[in-house]
């Protein structure tokens, strides 16, 4: 007769946690994908400078609710799929790939350190500072590269695109099966 392990229940509970928290991460990934060719393909005005996305949507989320690192991940991964699946001729632009990244770990430190108590608070603020830091600060200087001092057109951009991200962030938050997924992690 062998004696029970007190912890196995608990082993397997931190498992299934973990596996929920990576197939959540991967289809934030794949939902950043699939928001960015979209916008891309529909509003995309003035050879990129002028392209309006979406695609940080799903990567702030990740940092929120999943954490810092789950976050930057998302992030990351999406950028390099989203490279992958474009036309384009010359190597992933790493800094623009560290600018998603940032937007992850940012809005997951804000949400994990600053404000804490999950709503509508800690959505605004952890959003508002991600993209200050990687879409406003990060990204541009991956992009002056390709369009120099042009560049500086996409941060007055991002002062659209960033509140209206918060704005569906909000939203969406709002609606009780939303929280309901994300309320465990």
């Amino acid at each position: 007769m062998s004696i029970p392990n007190p912890t196995a229940p608990n082993r397997r509970s931190a498992a299934k946690a973990a596996l929920k928290r990576l197939v959540l991460g991967a289809m934030l990934a794949a939902i950043s994908v699939v928001i960015g060719m979209f916008c891309k393909s529909f509003l995309n005005f003035g050879g990129g400078l002028w392209r309006v996305t979406f695609e940080n949507l799903p990567i702030i989320l990740a940092g929120i609710f999943l954490g810092p690192l789950t976050g930057g991940m998302v992030g990351v991964v999406s950028d390099l799929t989203s490279y992958l699946l474009s036309p384009q001729v010359y190597p992933p632009n790493l800094v623009v790939t560290f600018g998603a990244f940032a937007v992850g770990v940012t809005a997951g430190l804000m949400a994990r350190f600053v404000v804490r108590e999950r709503g509508t608070k800690q959505i605004v603020l952890s959003a508002a500072v991600a993209h200050i830091i990687g879409s406003m600060i990060i990204k541009p200087i991956g992009l002056f590269q390709f369009y120099g001092w042009a560049v500086l057109v996409r941060i007055p951009l991002y002062l659209v695109i960033a509140p209206l991200e918060i704005l569906l962030l909000c939203l969406l938050w709002r609606q009780k099966s939303f929280r309901k997924l994300f309320e465990k992690m």
